[in-house]
């Protein structure tokens, strides 16, 4: 049985990856690593917690020794979504995020590096490029060239990624992935942020006009893609991972007051935040056509699911804000 070391798997796009290889890959077991911060919460794993073939481990991925004894346990392959992740919170205090999301990661390859495991696969983001103007798209070849403290660190880390493939041959794969949204998404993203203001009737905040363009992608697809690029990946390859869904926030954040039969007046235009890229946009050929990956959910009915999912857990994301 191979053992997967899954960490920041009690955040969003983690506990949806741990919760996909626990029903799709029997001969995996995986070690979910996570601090459990603001972002992850062990209610998020309630219903895998006691999985036979899953295990849980409170810690930071910039622990060294934390990091080796488990290495030392047996570990096939890592995939690390572990990251500080919210754009605003970075530009109040970078140093967390320099602190998990590069040196966090430097930890990791090197433990992979002494173990010698088969694939590391480093789940980034495409604002590791910066923005895009009204046409285009990123391709894995698009120069990078992040705006905030998040994407650069992101992107920092990415470049040690690619050091430790070719300094000492690490078997590796980044993927850079557009918006994710979806089921156990915290509440302080906009598709989830706006739902719960919604349905309790408050203002919506939407930043600057509200033009600001994303393309968008269920987790279930992008999780699926991640589980591709760990098992088909080739060595040293970056993919790029998105759907073609653009919208613009102020569309997303209609679609889904029409979706809940709510009035637009609830929207309110609040100050932009610094250096807030326009436009990001993904060309996902390459994993489409290397990795035979397509997504499933086009947006609107993705949408519509995950306003059902938060409609039906209320409990969930209403105890976050409470602790928040």
């Amino acid at each position: 049985m191979k053992r997967i070391l899954v960490t920041g798997g009690a955040g969003f796009i983690g506990s949806n990856f741990v919760r996909l290889l626990l029903e799709e890959r029997p001969h995996y077991h995986v070690i979910n690593l996570d601090k459990l911060t603001y972002a992850g919460n062990l209610s998020t794993l309630a219903d895998i917690i006691d999985h036979p073939r899953h295990s849980f481990v409170h810690g930071d991925i910039a622990d060294g020794p934390l990091i080796e004894s488990i290495f030392r346990e047996g570990v096939d392959a890592v995939v690390n979504f572990a990251a500080e992740s919210h754009v605003d919170r970075s530009i109040e205090d970078p140093g967390v995020f320099i602190r998990t999301n590069i040196l966090g990661v430097q930890v990791l390859l090197e433990a992979a590096r002494r173990h010698d495991i088969s694939k590391f696969v480093q789940i980034s983001t495409d604002e590791v490029y910066g923005e895009l103007g009204p046409t285009g798209f990123f391709t894995e070849e698009t120069p990078l060239a992040p705006s905030s403290p998040y994407s650069a660190s992101k992107t920092s880390a990415d470049l040690l990624v690619n050091a430790w493939h070719h300094t000492y041959g690490l078997n590796v794969n980044i993927t850079r992935c557009s918006n994710n949204y979806g089921p156990y998404q915290f509440p302080e993203k906009l598709i989830p942020l706006m739902i719960g203001r919604a349905l309790e009737n408050d203002p919506l905040p939407v930043y600057g006009d509200g033009s600001n363009i994303r393309d968008w992608i269920h987790v279930e697809d992008h999780n699926w893609a991640a589980l591709h690029v760990l098992e088909k990946g080739q060595s040293g390859r970056t993919y790029n991972i998105g759907s073609n869904n653009e919208r613009s926030n102020l569309q997303v954040v209609k679609a889904l007051l029409n979706s809940l039969g709510k009035p637009h007046s609830l929207i309110r235009f609040v100050k932009d935040r610094p250096g807030h890229d326009w436009r990001y946009a993904i060309d996902a050929s390459r994993i489409r056509n290397e990795l035979d990956w397509t997504p499933q959910y086009n947006f609107e009915d993705g949408l519509r699911h995950t306003i059902q999912w938060y409609i039906d857990n209320q409990g969930w994301w209403k105890s976050l804000l409470e602790v928040e």
